[in-house]
């Protein structure tokens, strides 16, 4: 019997026009090695990129471009495609198909094929950043995450990085692998989405504690891994709530955000989610939480002075980890706490597990290039031992840590 993950199941890929559809030849590689067949639909800006024959030797099965194509569309093949698929598949997802599919256009094979499928639809967003960042395309992608099929770990991606047009951002097409992880997702229903049902309160990013209207305290945390998290925990099902400092990215999709800047700000956010119906279930704590604010913030800007520098008084903020962690009927079944450590990684993790009362430590050594990079090694510390994740990216990471979350509650 053939157990793979995939076995059986038939995805039909729509490749659009965009430098990442090269990425298609590797996800149809992919998907057969999971046991699954593709049939590949390839618009005419994605032939300018990949050929027909690549995708189809790798497929098995000839590539579809034309709608007009009377051998073809003799048994309306726009509505046979959809018909044999379990999944549809769109990688690239340009912003063109984006477009089209969320406003019912349809003036190809490609575009008529998404309105006409009553299959789920599994989009891979690619483009520059700042097209990715444009209201219209993020308008056009919640309009499309409310339809039936559009929604939850329907989208993937898109990640953060250099694009082929030497910008950097988010933007870039998700990999092979991770949307071949989103594909088996899918395939499996509920059981592969076994946070269904739980609540996740997620916190990410720094603090931001004002001196006096210009300047203020905080670090350089730049969100990634706590972001990662929170989309990976949706991804797996989960209703996430996302608390982040102030950073640069986009609120992963099927996530809800709240945007706090200081640590009392951050606490109080997480109370209120807590207390509000339902609570949560699980609580990921990957903020980098300032640990002293000034004691009276300046109402204006502090000019400099003969005399040297002000003194400023520092008084510690609230223990959000702590506080989280503490007994009582609102406490998250499970509570995962983060240790950014420059020496003595794992005493320093452990004492904390301890001190803080959480129910896991992810300990990362952030004395070399962590920050602000797409890669991360972690070593997560449990009551029962410890487990080490060499340096992988920081998407890669979050996707473990939510399987393991998931793990814990099967138990």
């Amino acid at each position: 019997m053939d157990i793979r993950p995939l076995s059986n199941r038939k995805v039909l890929l729509i490749v659009g026009g965009g430098i990442a559809a090269y990425k298609s030849l590797e996800l149809v590689r992919l998907i057969a090695k999971a046991g699954g067949q593709t049939r590949v639909i390839l618009t005419e800006s994605g032939a300018e990129f990949v050929t027909p024959l690549s995708l189809a030797a790798l497929s098995g099965h000839p590539v579809r471009s034309g709608l007009f194509h009377p051998e073809e569309e003799t048994t309306m093949g726009h509505i046979e495609l959809s018909r044999w698929a379990d999944l549809v598949v769109v990688a690239p997802a340009t912003a063109g198909l984006i477009a089209k599919a969320a406003n019912g256009l349809a003036d190809d094979l490609a575009s008529t094929t998404l309105i006409a499928t009553d299959k789920r639809v599994l989009l891979a967003p690619a483009m520059n950043v700042r097209m990715w960042l444009h209201p219209a395309v993020q308008a056009n992608v919640e309009r499309l995450k409310a339809f039936d099929g559009f929604h939850g770990v329907a989208v993937v991606g898109p990640d953060d990085g250099e694009m082929a047009c030497g910008e950097y951002g988010p933007g870039r097409m998700a990999e092979p692998a991770a949307i071949l992880d989103a594909i088996i997702g899918l395939m499996a229903g509920a059981a592969g989405r076994p946070l269904a049902g739980r609540k996740a309160v997620v916190t990410a990013g720094p603090t931001f504690e004002p001196i006096d209207p210009v300047r203020g305290l905080t670090n350089r945390s730049s969100g990634k891994q706590g972001y990662a998290v929170a989309a990976a925990l949706a991804e797996l099902g989960a209703d996430v709530t996302l608390i982040s400092g102030p950073v640069a990215l986009d609120a992963p999709v099927g996530v809800t955000r709240l945007w706090v800047e200081a640590a009392v700000e951050m606490k109080a956010a997480v109370e209120a989610r807590l207390n509000s119906p339902g609570g949560a279930d699980i609580a990921v704590m990957s903020a980098a939480v300032a640990d002293w604010r000034v004691d009276g913030v300046a109402s204006g800007k502090i000019k400099k002075k003969p005399g040297g520098p002000p003194s400023l008084a520092l008084i510690e903020n609230p223990d959000i980890l702590a506080g989280v962690s503490a007994p009582g009927p609102r406490r998250p079944k499970l509570v995962v706490g983060f240790a950014a450590e420059t020496s003595d990684l794992e005493a320093n993790a452990r004492a904390k597990l301890s001190r803080k009362g959480c129910d896991w430590i992810v300990g990362n050594d952030v004395s070399g290039e962590v920050f602000g990079s797409d890669g991360n090694a972690v070593t997560l510390f449990t009551r029962d031992g410890a487990e080490l994740w060499p340096r992988q990216s920081k998407t890669e990471v979050a996707r473990k840590l939510a399987v393991r979350i998931a793990d814990h509650f099967k138990a």
